[in-house]
């Protein structure tokens, strides 16, 4: 357990800037190969007749077995694709119910993937599971509570009838609860899990009134499971898949039916049903024509939420990663009575934060980065960063009139484009921005998604990320005529010092193969 934790913890020493330490994939799996080798060995030892190939199994077997003679309430079904729709519209609680903590339970999802055929595999597989569940040591000392089993499956001499012995490891074993393990969902990729989904609307706002077909996809590191109708009235559901990985964005949406076709959802949640990692999708915005940014479709982007252990199981957790975006960020549109105003320096700031944040993801080991989706759109990523750049002395629009960043940058395009034919501009450089700018901004305009101007915004970033143009548009729309009309002298925009400084923190995002995940750019042409 210490070298296990040490190479675990030592990655994230290093994510805390101590020292350089350098585990893969494949360090850790061999790690846990050898730790699941130990718990056959301490398993074997002193029984009184060997069954089977894995004395862990065979025990767990014979547990499992005595439970059924004693039978516990609450079953389990999967059938056909959305298993049930439980939740109507009139419950209160936006949470989702606990999963039951269940040692026989985990054994189930073992036993019914039809991939693994061997007892030492199964041992093993549910070893993993209850690692990345956080269970290992709680589910063994179930186990080993059957003092009865114990006793008939092992001779008095026994390391498991030791008591010592035995409570000192499952001590040991505890200590696997201070950091987060993928043991299970990065090996076992190709089987079905059930996911379940709940949809919070906004209590305030009429969420009961809503008359549009809505559809959500799903996205993973692992794959996507394409778009899922939701059953009119329903918020809550549980459908079956091939295992995404981990989760990190959510698409959510709706036809734009009926006579109430607006939709404020707070956020989305998703747990994973067999290893209980739960993910929170924040949205807090408005789909619906003529609402907010009259966006039909929304990406989200996801956080895991940690679990909270039992209070005598030692509490320490490892750092946190990114944040998907807060709700108050998501009311983004440019008003008059807007959230406080930044000054330049913290605008300044927080560029540099966000660039700096997916500079460090370049230089860590492949296996060890987290989303860059996350460092990209979540809160405190690129997108939020020069959306405040891009807010920065606005000029306040008429009154109740939402102006968009969107709304600014196709302005300036039909300045480019109208400049283009004329060739006004001799400068061959600054003609091939101005022509890739538009282009871009017509490939977004022309996307057969209903996205909303903020979503267009995010994709332009993202895209203009990814083949290092952010900084040559920056440039262009210092310099353009239509930025002269829609900013303050004050703004940001305007000050060639402060946009010179950005260009340069902007260039060195230009040494990294930036990738996106498919659901940002689903839909582009270019």
């Amino acid at each position: 357990t210490k070298r296990m934790l040490v190479e675990k913890m030592g990655r994230e020493a290093v994510e805390l800037g101590h020292g350089e330490v350098n585990i893969t994939g494949v360090e850790e799996n061999t790690l846990i190969a050898s730790l699941c080798d130990l718990l056959e060995r301490i398993w074997s030892h002193g029984l009184q007749v060997k069954q089977g190939k894995s004395a862990l199994w065979s025990h767990l077997l014979h547990y499992q077995e005595n439970r059924q003679r004693k039978p516990t309430s609450g079953s389990f079904s999967t059938s056909g694709i959305l298993l049930d729709s439980e939740r109507r519209k009139s419950d209160a609680s936006p949470a989702m119910s606990p999963l039951r903590v269940s040692l026989i339970q985990d054994m189930r999802h073992i036993q019914n993937i039809s991939e693994i055929k061997t007892d030492v595999g199964k041992a093993r597989a549910w070893v993993r599971l209850s690692m990345e569940k956080k269970l290992l040591s709680r589910h063994l000392k179930h186990l080993l509570s059957d003092h009865e089993l114990t006793k008939k499956l092992y001779k008095r001499y026994a390391f498991l009838r030791c008591d010592d012995e035995k409570e000192q490891f499952l001590y040991h074993l505890l200590s696997f609860n201070a950091v987060d393990y993928f043991c299970f969902t990065n090996v076992f990729t190709t089987i079905l899990i059930p996911y379940h989904i709940l949809i919070v609307p906004s209590k305030k706002l009429g969420g009961s009134m809503f008359t549009a077909n809505p559809w959500i996809c799903i996205s993973g590191e692992l794959g996507e499971t394409g778009v899922l109708q939701i059953p009119r009235n329903t918020l809550e559901m549980t459908f079956e898949c091939q295992n995404l990985g981990k989760l990190t964005t959510v698409q959510i949406g709706h036809d734009n039916s009926g006579l109430y076709a607006k939709w404020l959802v707070e956020y989305v949640m998703v747990r994973n049903e067999v290893t209980g990692h739960t993910y929170k999708f924040p949205c807090g915005r408005w789909l619906g024509k003529g609402m907010d940014d009259g966006s039909l479709e929304r990406i989200l982007v996801g956080e895991l939420l940690t679990s909270h252990t039992e209070v005598d199981e030692r509490q320490c957790r490892t750092p946190p990663l990114q944040q998907s975006p807060s709700m108050i960020r998501r009311f983004v549109t440019i008003s008059p009575n807007n959230k406080p105003k930044l000054n330049t320096g913290q605008i300044q700031e927080s560029i540099g934060e966000a660039v700096n944040g997916i500079v460090k993801h370049f230089h860590k080991p492949e296996k060890e980065r987290g989303s860059l989706t996350l460092l990209l759109c979540g809160e405190g990523g690129l997108v939020s960063a020069l959306e405040q750049v891009f807010q920065h002395g606005f000029k306040s629009p008429r009154l109740f009139k939402n102006v968009f960043i969107w709304d600014f940058l196709e302005k300036a395009q039909g300045y480019y484009e109208a400049l283009d034919q004329n060739e006004l501009v001799p400068e061959e450089n600054w003609q091939t921005r101005a022509r890739s700018f538009c282009r871009f901004v017509t490939a977004i305009n022309n996307t057969p998604r209903n996205i909303g101007k903020d979503g267009k915004f995010q994709m332009l970033v993202c895209l203009g990320a990814r083949d290092h143009l952010l900084h040559h548009w920056i440039a262009l729309l210092a310099d353009c005529s239509i930025t002269a009309q829609m900013y303050e002298d004050t703004a940001l925009i305007k000050d060639h010092t402060l946009v010179n400084s950005l260009i340069r923190v902007l260039q060195t995002l230009q040494e990294f193969n930036i990738t996106l995940e498919a659901s940002l750019v689903k839909g582009i042409d270019i």
